[in-house]
């Protein structure tokens, strides 16, 4: 009788990293849960992406929970504020940018937690990067620590001793160019994914956010064309 798999719950926003992350616990055996969020964003296009993801990778299942961060606002994902555009290399290395969504991760986590509790997964599976990024605060790595030290007691089955929950952040130190390569081994189709935060409403990417420009820089550093366009 074969051994039933691991369950894990792998945040899937339809860009680059996400996509990455989540071939990356296929690779590691998981049975995959993919959660997505359409939380009032901009680039609601990647749901798109990310449903394709999910179908191209053999999930499970996957959720998309509807949370509105409209109300909140606060950033130019979420609210009307213009994106920054063609900012370089050192503009990404200063302040904090305004296409920072307050708490996104923390929330997303939240949610993601109590949907692995209740599936019995012990691992969430998160695709953030502290290298190639835009100097978000929840994607440091001891932002990650923190947050599964929470997890671990703010659960029941994490103060039973049945669990013991794991964040997973296997980009977390990679260059974009290194994420792209460690995808591309692992077969994910890099055309069904969307990284722009100001897309056409066909999907376009804009080619000149923060994300455009990481991405791109990250094929080109590879001497790749990217297939979604940029």
């Amino acid at each position: 009788m074969m051994e039933a798999k691991p369950k894990a719950v792998v945040l899937l926003s339809g860009g680059l990293d996400s996509a990455t992350t989540l071939y990356v616990a296929r690779r590691e055996g998981y049975a995959l849960h993919a959660l997505s969020f359409r939380y009032g964003q901009r680039h609601v296009y990647e749901l798109a992406c990310a449903a394709r993801v999910a179908r191209a990778a053999g999930v499970v299942q996957h959720v998309v929970l509807d949370v509105d961060l409209r109300a909140i606002g606060g950033s130019a994902l979420t609210a009307n504020l213009a994106v920054p555009k063609n900012r370089s290399a050192a503009d990404r290395t200063g302040a904090i940018p305004i296409t920072y969504v307050p708490a996104r991760n923390t929330i997303f986590l939240a949610l993601a937690l109590a949907w692995a509790e209740t599936l019995g997964a012990a691992d969430l599976f998160i695709g953030v990067n502290a290298l190639d990024y835009s100097g978000y605060p929840d994607c440091r790595p001891e932002y990650i620590a923190a947050f599964e030290r929470l997890a671990q007691l703010a659960t029941k089955a994490g103060v039973e001793g049945r669990q013991r929950p794991q964040v997973r952040a296997p980009l977390i130190r990679m260059t974009k160019a290194e994420i792209i390569r460690t995808g591309l081994d692992l077969g994910v189709d890099y055309s069904l994914t969307s990284s722009c935060y100001d897309p056409a409403p066909d999907g376009r990417p804009c080619g000149a956010c923060d994300a455009c420009q990481l991405r791109a820089g990250g094929f080109a550093a590879l001497g790749l064309r990217d297939p979604a366009g940029l």
